[in-house]
């Protein structure tokens, strides 16, 4: 399709010795396609209308994403439908979201679902989820982190009952991805549960308590090995949209500072306000090679335990602290429902607590690097 990168079919097969933190110009050829269309259709007043609406996701532009440019196929290799690409290019998509805050499931089901999908063989519904025939969400708690335990539903005569909550994005899912008491992950048709919405802090990432009251399920895999894959991507490329959310912040922070004057001259130009700004821009790079190493070493499957925990340990105070000064150094405008800053201190606050915090990364990573925790200190005397 016209609209469509050409280059993304080749993008899962590059070959390379070690890590590459470099975009390629496959890469910015996709991500300045997926721009263009947020800057088109993903404008910030319409983002603050549709949270304030009862259809907080838009399905139009979603659609668009996944249907219109392939992209909901990234990870999906071609003879199941997909654009055979990988978790790079999927991570260059993602950072553009974060920058739009755009209210479309892809992290969900994209990226987690398929991912979920692709650990148990399941290609019919890949070949769905790939081709924007169908969205997917595994109905597992957004803040469960690879490896946690998570809830689970009871399997009783064939069929599914229990209610999980903290489902993101359930409100619009055609297909549920449902872990059973029996160690099975089952595929269950959203019209078959109940889906009652909860208040979320982030208005754009709604979250849901999924009922299954005898629900039918088709057992797809084993839900162990399939949930842990899902939400290690999950977590990994999450990392790219806390980067697009802290550069965008970024931006929009020196932009405004260079324009609002305070004793006749721009308030950019202070000292303090210089050091604080160059203080989130090293921030921000650092993310941006945390986040890059992390989605090359999904893509390459390689080491990608460790560079997921180390870039989910690093990205969400770097994405919260960005977003705190913007609405700080916006002054009072950064404090009005209109100013669209608000969303992404939500969002960033929401991403910290998403796929598992940063100190349960930081655990984890202790353990895949055999590092022992520190002593405990000595009992006080007396």
């Amino acid at each position: 399709m016209s609209t469509q990168p050409d280059p993304l079919s080749a993008g899962a097969a590059r070959p390379h010795a070690g890590p590459d933190l470099l975009y390629s110009e496959e890469e910015e050829a996709l991500r300045a396609a997926v721009r263009d269309l947020l800057t088109d259709h993903c404008a910030a007043p319409d983002v603050l209308a549709r949270t304030e609406s009862d259809t907080p996701h838009d399905v139009p532009l979603w659609k668009t994403l996944a249907g219109g440019m392939g992209l909901a196929g990234l990870l999906v290799p071609e003879e199941l439908g997909g654009q055979g690409a990988g978790h790079r290019e999927a991570a260059v998509v993602l950072e553009e979201l974060g920058r739009a805050v755009a209210p479309v499931p892809y992290l969900t089901s994209a990226v987690v679902a398929t991912e979920a999908l692709l650990a148990c063989g399941a290609d019919d519904l890949v070949t769905e989820l790939a081709t924007a025939a169908s969205t997917g969400v595994l109905a597992v708690a957004l803040p469960t982190a690879p490896g946690a335990p998570h809830a689970v539903v009871r399997r009783e005569n064939g069929t599914l009952r229990g209610e999980l909550t903290a489902v993101a994005d359930a409100a619009v899912a055609d297909v549920l991805l449902v872990p059973a008491d029996d160690g099975g992950l089952y595929a269950v048709d959203a019209a078959a549960a109940t889906v009652v919405p909860q208040v979320p802090l982030d208005l754009t990432r709604p979250l849901a308590r999924v009922r299954l009251d005898g629900a039918a399920g088709r057992r797809i895999g084993d839900a162990e090995p399939a949930v842990r894959r899902a939400l290690r991507a999950g977590a990994g490329l999450l990392a790219s949209e806390q980067l697009g959310l802290a550069e965008w912040t970024l931006t929009q922070t020196v932009a405004y500072l260079k324009e609002r004057k305070q004793f006749n001259r721009p308030v950019g130009g202070f000292q303090a306000l210089k050091h604080r700004l160059a203080q989130l821009w090293l921030e921000t790079v650092h993310l941006r090679a945390a986040a890059r190493n992390a989605a090359d070493a999904l893509a390459r499957d390689e080491d990608a335990d460790v560079a997921v925990a180390v870039a989910q340990a690093y990205a969400a105070a770097v994405a919260v602290h960005a977003a705190e000064e913007a609405v700080q150094l916006h002054g009072g405008i950064g404090m009005t429902w209109e100013h669209p800053v608000h969303l992404y201190l939500k969002r960033a606050k929401s991403d910290a607590l998403a796929y598992g915090t940063a100190g349960a990364h930081r655990e984890a990573l202790a353990a895949l690097v055999d590092l022992p925790a520190p002593p405990a200190a000595p009992a006080p005397v007396g």
